[in-house]
């Protein structure tokens, strides 16, 4: 009977290395699929302000970009000063965090599909570098918010996001005690607070030096061959299984 199951002994040898070959660049240089999104990455010249680092390959087109910048953008009606003026230095990282959302092609890796009326895609637990995570806390600590999720829960009767009753204004330090308490809670885990450096090839950054290059491009094959290797692990124990089984069955 052994020689009966060489054929299939043979396919199992050649998915499983068809797996292991696999580098997931499926997960590379990608668009999510949401309301502003682009279908693909592609250049775009005149980015606005703190949009410009994705010039070169952005998911954003550049009226995305200008409108992005303004306090209520008329991209989703969200005003930012909901709980009175938002801080420069504040508001300046909510924008380099909009334009990481809408322009980069580099979240691939944590891109997870959800069924919502304004976008089919979402990213994940992406891993924010923590001086980003940091100085995106230390810029807001002392500006007003009232609630520690922004996804959900606003009141938009008026059309624009206004605390909802029962809440209190209070500064960003109040909802968010740490660092990892604003870039993890604030939209629903989409970020999660790194232990890696800027530079590390481990994190993801907000913002960049285009003239630097994109460091977020080496951080997205990173993890696409990480998954990679987990879906290898998964893959040959449960081929060799059915191998088995087939075998006690003969």
């Amino acid at each position: 009977m052994a020689w009966e199951l060489t054929p299939l002994l043979l396919l199992v040898a050649w998915v499983a290395a068809t797996y292991s070959a696999r580098d997931r660049t499926d997960l590379l240089n990608v668009c999510m699929d949401a309301k502003h999104h682009k279908t693909k990455p592609g250049p775009e010249d005149k980015l606005h302000d703190q949009c410009t680092p994705w010039r070169k390959n952005a998911c954003c087109s550049v009226n995305t970009s200008q409108e992005l910048h303004k306090d209520t953008s008329l991209l989703y009606n969200f005003n930012w000063d909901h709980c009175g003026k938002m801080e420069f230095e504040c508001k300046r990282h909510f924008i380099q965090d909009t334009c990481l959302y809408e322009c980069s092609p580099n979240l691939g890796p944590w891109i997870q599909q959800v069924d919502q009326s304004w976008r089919k895609e979402r990213f994940l637990n992406v891993p924010l570098c923590k001086e980003d995570c940091q100085s995106w806390w230390e810029a807001c600590r002392t500006s007003y918010t009232c609630k520690d999720n922004w996804h959900k829960g606003w009141d938009w009767t008026s059309g624009v996001n206004k605390c909802p009753v029962g809440t209190t204004c209070r500064t960003f330090e109040s909802y968010f005690p740490t660092p990892a308490n604003l870039c993890e809670n604030l939209w629903s885990h989409s970020y999660k607070a790194s232990n890696y450096s800027r530079g590390s090839g481990r994190c993801i950054q907000m913002w960049f030096d285009p003239a630097q290059g994109n460091p977020n491009e080496e951080v997205a094959k990173f993890y696409a061959k990480a998954m990679s290797g987990a879906e290898t692990h998964w893959a040959h124990p449960v081929l060799l299984g059915h191998v088995l089984l087939l075998w006690l069955l003969s």
